[in-house]
């Protein structure tokens, strides 16, 4: 049985409708947020996190050229669609939408989450917390999985190869 995952990635007035339906169902829908470049055991972790904080999971995914604009030219390593396809593979993750913002205050205030899960690095400033706050929701803190990060393998796969 092949499951259709890509289904799970929406355009934003798409997953609005989908949003309101839920609220209407009661289900409290959890947004999180990122480059999710190279996906790895410590965004698995992040992401199950999430997952466990309501009904419903979100994954606002950043563009390509966010991507290129936040961590660098070099960056990201797998292109958006793939990425997106990826999060959307995830049993933990149940829409995905691509978003070509610096960082995601306009989506978030689009969509009215319940819930916001940022990584505990994020601590100092979390864009869109505000907003769900202000419409009675709250923002949540995941622990991060010490050593696992896309920059870490990154350099991993690098010094791989240059001692080869």
């Amino acid at each position: 049985m092949r499951l259709d995952y890509k289904s799970k990635i929406s355009d934003l007035d798409t997953l609005k409708a989908k949003i309101e339906i839920l609220h209407k169902k009661r289900e409290i829908v959890v947004f999180t947020n990122g480059c999710f470049d190279i996906l790895h055991v410590g965004h698995l972790d992040y992401l199950a996190f999430a997952r466990a904080q309501g009904d419903a999971l979100i994954v606002g995914l950043n563009s390509d050229a966010s991507v290129k604009r936040n961590k660098g030219e070099k960056r990201p390593i797998i292109p958006e669609q793939e990425r997106a396809e990826l999060l959307a593979g995830l049993s933990v993750v149940d829409y995905v939408v691509i978003f070509d913002d610096d960082e995601p205050k306009r989506i978030i205030s689009e969509l009215l989450p319940d819930v916001l899960v940022k990584g505990e690095d994020w601590s100092h400033y979390i864009s869109g917390g505000d907003i769900v706050k202000a419409n009675g929701g709250k923002v949540v803190l995941a622990k991060l999985v010490p050593g696992k990060s896309t920059t870490n393998v990154i350099e991993n796969i690098l010094d791989n190869f240059s001692r080869n």
